[in-house]
């Protein structure tokens, strides 16, 4: 797992622009070209970045999401923000669904000094977290267990979520394309997601500013589908007049 605060920020970086050259990461962090070299080196070999001649980019992998523990430490303040100002928009005594996602278990933290909650999630980690608050009941999806993020997927999570109908779903996601389309990696996550957003009267989607453009193999959704859309920046262009069109309120959390 990436803690070095420095090649964190790197990653924001490459993460926020998309592609950058060597010589504008060594300005932005104010530090020596062998340095950013050697960071680029370390983050290439954990499969966090892809190296060209003179610069570095995103992995173009449609098909594989980033480690768990990576992503946690990935845009940490600005899914924090998030997730406060999705907690200060849900109000207390209603019922939620929250599905897998490195952003949702920030969600799920913020919401602990709320009362009246039944949360449904195929998220241990979630359910973990929300167990804790005493004046909230947590319902735990059936299905199989995915170890490497404690993820619960399959048919029988699909069958479990159609028996309820919940106030607001709180959903992440891995990517956001420009045709509009909400994307993931792994089909059967994806099954379980669309159910969720299927069985809520309110779909609000919780994605930092790094997922826009980000590409993954499976459609989720689409942008017309979801309500409220909450991130930590400015939409990048062509999003904003596409969350126009579909009438998406969007909320920015400033820092």
């Amino acid at each position: 797992m990436i803690t070095n605060p420095r090649q964190l920020t790197l990653l924001s970086v490459v993460q926020t622009q998309g592609s950058v050259t060597v010589e504008q990461l060594a300005d932005t962090l104010g530090v020596t070209l062998q340095t950013v070299r050697r960071d680029v080196q370390r983050l290439a070999e954990e499969g966090l970045l892809a190296r060209f001649h003179g610069g570095v980019r995103l992995p173009n992998s449609t098909t594989e999401n980033i480690a768990h523990q990576q992503r946690k430490s990935l845009h940490a303040d600005g899914k924090s923000r998030i997730a406060l100002s999705v907690a200060a928009a849900v109000p207390n005594d209603c019922s939620l669904m929250l599905n897998l996602g490195t952003t949702t278990e920030a969600i799920a933290r913020a919401l602990l000094r709320h009362t009246g909650l039944r949360v449904i999630t195929n998220n241990l980690n979630v359910a973990s977290t929300l167990s804790t608050n005493q004046a909230c009941e947590v319902i735990v999806v059936g299905g199989v267990v995915r170890g490497r993020d404690q993820g619960i997927v399959g048919e029988a999570a699909v069958d479990f979520i159609r028996q309820f109908k919940v106030d607001i779903a709180l959903i992440g996601i891995s990517g956001i394309e420009e045709d509009g389309s909400l994307r993931d990696y792994d089909y059967r996550e994806v099954k379980v997601s669309q159910s969720i957003i299927s069985h809520a009267r309110e779909v609000w989607l919780a994605a930092d500013v790094s997922k826009f453009r980000r590409p993954a193999m499976v459609e989720v959704a689409r942008l017309s589908q979801i309500d409220r859309l909450f991130t930590d920046a400015p939409a990048p262009e062509p999003f904003p007049a596409l969350l126009a069109e579909a009438q998406v309120r969007l909320t920015v959390a400033v820092a």
